[in-house]
């Protein structure tokens, strides 16, 4: 039986929004873990897990959206919920955006 690349991108999108795990609870507070889906509600998930995401969920992270898609929505989809510090980690090592990105869309207060 010969596998095309459509039967593996169906197969990858019947399996693309699994149950959350519980452990990202913490990061995701403002809605119940349950209540929310890997793919209708994937800005709020990349931008409150690189905002405030430990080592675990970053991980998680990246193991489960491609790093073109987290790029995509944090330039696209920018969230005022950063802090200046958390902010250039995430652009400048993270996601290792060297373009100028315009601070005051991402971050909650500028010192």
């Amino acid at each position: 039986m010969r596998v095309y690349k459509y039967d593996i991108i169906r197969t990858m999108k019947i399996n693309k929004s699994p149950q959350l795990p519980k452990f990202l609870q913490p990061f995701l507070w403002s809605v119940k873990i349950e209540d929310l889906d890997s793919d209708k509600d994937k800005i709020y998930i990349i931008n409150q897990i690189l905002a405030f995401g430990n080592i675990k969920a970053l991980k998680w992270l990246f193991e489960t959206y491609p790093l073109i898609e987290i790029k995509q929505i944090f330039l696209k989809h920018s969230m005022k919920i950063y802090r200046k510090e958390s902010f250039n980690f995430v652009r400048k090592i993270l996601l290792n955006i060297d373009k100028p990105v315009n601070q005051k869309k991402y971050v909650a207060t500028i010192f």
